[in-house]
């Protein structure tokens, strides 16, 4: 049996959604929490862009990876636009894909795994 996987393209926006994030990975929890607690410096931990607005789904990875630069391309205003049809609020939507107790379980993984690294502020704010 082939194993099928699951690509996502995402965007992320700062807590006044003023700047916006794309990106692409194969394990969109993964990715958003180490986004949330800055594990990785850069763009999204210099300009605090750590709230998954907006996602899209794949079985191709190829076809994610066209899509994830064709929307790098694209001005701020597309961007929202393809946003705000999905979410017209710009909730976080990390809450929508997962319960709060699987975001306690992946904070206390993460905690573990880069407890030396991991700001003290939590992933919620």
């Amino acid at each position: 049996m082939e194993k099928t996987y699951t690509y996502y393209v995402y965007i992320l926006t700062n807590k006044n959604n003023t700047v916006f994030y794309t990106g692409f990975t194969n394990n969109l929890l993964r990715r958003v929490i180490e986004h949330k607690y800055k594990i990785t410096d850069g763009f999204t931990k210099k300009y605090k862009v750590i709230k998954p607005v907006y996602f899209e789904r794949f079985a191709d990875v190829f076809i994610a990876i066209k899509r994830e630069k064709r929307l790098k391309k694209w001005n701020r205003d597309w961007k929202l636009e393809i946003i705000k049809n999905e979410n017209p609020t710009l909730r976080d939507l990390i809450f929508d894909y997962i319960t709060p107790k699987e975001v306690e379980e992946m904070e206390d993984l993460f905690k573990e795994k880069y407890k030396n690294e991991i700001p003290a502020k939590n992933m919620r704010g």
